[in-house]
């Protein structure tokens, strides 16, 4: 069985190598560098097997991106204080949706009134709009990319047709069919500033179940390295919605 490899980082200013991968199921670590040959080193190498392999990395690598704790304590926070985050963050809000349906969504009157008549209203007077026409009016960015399937669900052509609503209070909406996303994780999440990141983790009914703040600075540039890859392949909402 193979395994599922999740990029960690590189050092390198150019061709990506060397690099530290980490294995989703058993933690460990794939350290990907110049392979030591000769016979004089692998000699001086201790508890070194047949079957083993020696490859030689800078110590930056492992100083910047090896894993600091072998197991790491999620920092969880509450509702209040992730909704505190749209207005204190000093940049850049920006979002990665994957999900094929969010409970919140099924749960809005707006919703409803979609299934109905094909259309989704909007009260601007919400206060997520109110705070991030505010925030946007003062310079800073919001954004998000979704992914959506083909064909999409009833969800995503919602929040398709909810997007204008977004825009209008300065929002960049952004879509990607699912199988242009393949090399996306699998996660959503909201990266603040480019220094702190806010996972949204969901039960099997599309409920959020808890909010994770990460600030260790090789587990954020991971995230900012999907935002950058999703951004360059993501196409605007309408758009996207002349190709569903």
């Amino acid at each position: 069985m193979s395994r599922q490899l999740r990029f960690t980082g590189t050092d390198s200013k150019v061709d990506g190598c060397p690099a530290l991968h980490t294995d989703e199921g058993t933690g460990e670590i794939i350290v990907q560098g110049t392979p030591v040959t000769a016979p004089e080193d692998l000699a001086q190498l201790k508890h070194f097997g047949a079957d083993e392999a020696a490859v030689a990395v800078p110590r930056e690598l492992l100083v910047n991106w090896g894993p600091k704790e072998m197991e790491r304590v999620p920092e969880l926070v509450d509702r209040a204080a992730f909704r505190r985050l749209f207005e204190t963050f000093q940049h850049t809000a920006w979002r990665l949706e994957t999900r094929r349906g969010y409970a919140s969504d099924r749960e809005d009157p707006d919703f409803q009134e979609f299934l109905a008549t094909g259309s989704s209203p909007c009260d601007p007077d919400e206060p997520w709009f109110v705070n991030i026409k505010a925030q946007t009016e003062a310079g800073k960015r919001v954004g998000r990319v979704r992914v959506a399937d083909r064909p999409m669900t009833t969800e995503q052509r919602f929040l398709l047709d909810y997007a204008r609503h977004n825009a209008a209070v300065g929002e960049d909406i952004r879509y990607l069919w699912r199988e242009d996303a393949a090399d996306l994780p699998a996660e959503d999440f909201w990266i603040f500033d480019s220094r702190l990141v806010a996972v949204l983790h969901f039960d099997d009914a599309d409920n959020i179940t808890n909010i994770e703040l990460i600030t260790e600075p090789a587990e954020v540039v991971r995230y900012a390295m999907v935002r950058d890859a999703a951004m360059h392949h993501a196409v605007p909402f309408d758009q996207f919605a002349t190709t569903e």
